[in-house]
């Protein structure tokens, strides 16, 4: 059978993590392998995946079949099209010189639309929590003037129940004082 480069799956229940790994088509999922050439976090925004790039070239270029997924992860790398200019060179299409130039200009551009989408990601992080945290606040201001209310309210009817007491000590009084005069 030949070579595999696949996932090998990692990590606790709903939360993978995988070794990109080469191993025998016939070997289980996560058993023996060949060798290790990275790893790759599905849970980060964007997937984290750390590759040993040229040996994952050199598995591609002695014919190593990619998993789907796989697959996907080394386009996203430039592993894919690091093999397709090289084989442009060896077959005499392009020097390489002008290979490297399109494979760099490629990666930068790469870069830029991933720092592109982190910084996306943390503006949107940010955005959230000032939302968040302001709306947190006027709850607590609506709660405070409610709670104000209750307590003027309270008040006004202490004071209320406090001059009432008053005015019939002072009734009292007055009625005490009136038989004893006549």
């Amino acid at each position: 059978m030949p070579a595999r480069i696949r996932l090998q799956r990692h990590g606790k229940k709903n939360q993978p993590f995988y070794h990109i790994v080469v191993a025998d088509g016939r070997a289980p999922r996560d058993g023996r392998f060949i060798e290790k050439l990275g790893t790759y976090n599905p849970l980060t925004n964007p997937a984290t995946i750390d590759l040993n790039f040229d040996r994952a070239v050199e598995w591609v270029k002695n014919g190593a079949q990619p998993s789907d997924t796989v697959r996907r992860i080394l386009s996203y790398k430039g592993v894919l099209l690091r093999r397709h200019l090289q084989i442009g060179v060896e077959k005499g299409a392009i020097s390489q010189e002008v290979a490297d130039g399109r494979f760099n200009e490629w990666l930068q551009a790469k870069e830029a639309k991933i720092a592109a989408v982190k910084s996306e990601a943390e503006g949107n992080a940010r955005n959230t929590r000032k939302a968040r945290l302001e709306a947190e606040r006027k709850a607590n201001e609506t709660k405070a003037a409610a709670i104000a209310a209750k307590r003027q309210a309270a008040a006004e009817a202490a004071a209320a129940a406090k001059a009432e007491a008053e005015a019939a000590e002072n009734a009292e009084g007055e009625a005490a004082e009136a038989p004893a005069e006549a």
